[in-house]
């Protein structure tokens, strides 16, 4: 079996400030450990499965995270990033079983959690067909496109439970949830027992883990600052709504990724 990892690392257990998410600061030292221990429980969790693939994408700002020197023998990691419109879910394609989510976070404009954003810190939200969404969402439509279903995720408490609107049958583990400007977290050790049992009972499920797929997607972005929008609008196709707003209509989601790539 060949699984699909994408982490990121606000949505991980105790994460809780900016400063902890940037590599080189001094508080990134200690989130970069707990985001590599919730992914190894992860990697545990699908090997015991019968995963013996796993491509693994750093997919946090830098994409250079994880400690590597840790990853079993059956993990591939992708760090850095390939600028291609999939990009937390760069080099998905149909060869994979299944699609597993770890650190993922509420997206803009929603509070269950301090360091909830959608792709950048550039919008207020980001809608598909009317839907406020987080990156889970976008992502979870890239795997679908490839027909790999999204089977399980971790993250703040918001997103697993907005994730099931999406694909109810996915697997989830909250593992923290915010209050303002704080985080209320389960300790590292339980989160880390509950993601390996967790991804390995959700690969038995993954037949029923694919989303329903649109057909078609438009996108609607709203900016903090002006400018941004009216530099978005010159996007081929792009119409602007107001003086924040913009929107674009996608064919399918690689169509609307790849203007999303070049919009924010």
């Amino acid at each position: 079996m060949k699984v699909y990892l994408s982490a990121d690392i606000e949505g991980i257990n105790n994460v809780t400030a900016w400063d902890e998410t940037e590599l080189n600061l001094p508080d990134h030292q200690q989130a970069s450990r707990l985001m590599t221990d919730e992914v190894l429980a992860a990697c545990r969790g699908a090997i015991k499965a019968g995963a013996d693939e796993i491509l693994l994408k750093d997919g946090h700002d830098s994409a250079r995270n994880i400690i590597i020197d840790e990853l079993p023998e059956e993990v591939r990691i992708m760090r850095g990033w390939a600028n291609t419109p999939e990009s937390m879910m760069a080099a998905i394609d149909s060869s994979f079983d299944a699609a597993i989510y770890i650190g993922y976070h509420a997206g803009a404009g929603y509070n269950g959690n301090p360091l909830s954003h959608t792709m950048d810190l550039s919008n207020n939200y980001i809608k598909i067909n009317g839907r406020r969404i987080s990156e889970f969402d976008m992502n979870a439509y890239v795997a679908a496109y490839y027909g790999v279903p999204s089977v399980f995720i971790s993250g703040d408490e918001q997103v697993c439970s907005l994730a099931k609107e999406l694909v109810p049958e996915i697997g989830t583990c909250g593992v923290k949830y915010g209050i303002g400007n704080a985080t209320f977290s389960i300790a590292p050790s339980l989160a880390c027992k509950k993601i390996e049992a967790g991804v390995c009972a959700a690969l038995a499920n993954r037949d029923k883990c694919l989303p329903v797929t649109p057909d078609h997607f438009d996108m609607e972005i709203n900016f903090k600052e002006c400018v941004h929008a009216l530099r978005s609008s010159f996007y081929p196709g792009a119409e602007q709504l107001d003086e924040r707003t913009v929107l674009y209509r996608g064919k399918d989601i690689q169509d609307m990724m790849a203007a999303r790539m070049f919009m924010l």
